[in-house]
């Protein structure tokens, strides 16, 4: 298409939804077993998530929240459907995941949700699956100061983001931090004993968008931190795909000369 002007040609660039379809994801195991954290986050830390996002987006997003003892944990194959991006945070109950809805939500990614994944969620299936190893680190529970640092002030995740965000009260997590290489690296943590952490970190998988972020214990009040809740805004607004429509990658087979219209395969043995 060329504009009417000066004939030079006009893109169009594909848009996210709007309003952005978010669904934040939690265990909530804790708030319904310690009196301590259901005090601290009395809307659960899924409510506290919710809230920051909406805080700083506003009208632009829609969040809806899902918890592991709904049925299906709330990620049926309709809600992720209409879902742009999922945010996850899980701690104890990683193992009741059910491995039906991981393939699921794995199937969403490659094909263009996009996924944000919140500290202590770097140990649940859902990621370890995406990332290919075992996503272990180092890590101390003893109310230690975390300074975020922006590595990357470039980014758009880091976007109004101060230099550093101070964290007076947070877990430790801390380096052998075994991930693939991130594609991007948006911050990284010190700490009181001088240990350090990739704590931003950016992937694509497929189709997908995958942003993990380790701020936010369940112990400490940090999803009512003003820049934790931008940083996990920001990273929503990252991950959400431009793509027309979600599709997932395929193994296309092209004749000889022919450009558009390869052979759909679904397996490295046959077609579909």
């Amino acid at each position: 298409m060329t504009s009417p002007s000066d004939g030079a040609p006009t893109l169009r660039v594909p848009q996210p939804h709007v309003p952005l379809r978010v669904t934040v994801w939690n265990e909530n195991r804790h708030e319904q077993e310690e009196p301590g954290i259901a005090a601290r986050y009395p809307a659960g830390i899924h409510g506290a998530v919710k809230e920051g996002i909406e805080e700083n987006l506003g009208a632009a997003v829609a969040v809806r929240t899902a918890t592991l003892d709904e049925p299906e944990h709330g990620l049926t194959e309709e809600v992720l459907a209409a879902t742009d991006v999922l945010t996850w945070w899980g701690h104890k109950a990683h193992g009741e995941v059910s491995d039906a809805v991981v393939d699921r939500v794995q199937r969403h990614v490659l094909a263009g949700m996009g996924l944000v994944v919140l500290h202590s969620g770097h140990w649940s299936k859902v990621f370890q699956r995406l990332m290919g190893t075992s996503c272990t680190l180092r890590w101390r529970s003893e109310h230690d100061r975390e300074l975020v640092w922006t590595v990357d002030p470039t980014h758009p995740i880091a976007d109004g983001v101060p230099q550093p965000i101070e964290i007076p009260e947070q877990e430790m997590y801390g380096e052998f931090f075994d991930i693939p290489a991130p594609d991007e690296l948006v911050f990284v943590s010190s700490f009181s004993g001088g240990e350090v952490f990739r704590s931003g970190c950016t992937f694509r998988r497929g189709h997908g968008r995958v942003f993990f972020f380790s701020p936010g214990d369940q112990d400490y009040p940090v999803y009512h931190h003003r820049d934790v809740r931008r940083v996990i805004a920001n990273g929503v607004r990252w991950a959400a795909s431009v793509r027309p429509e979600r599709a997932e990658p395929v193994l296309l087979r092209y004749d000889t000369g022919e450009f558009t219209e390869g052979v759909d395969y679904r397996t490295a043995t046959g077609r579909a």
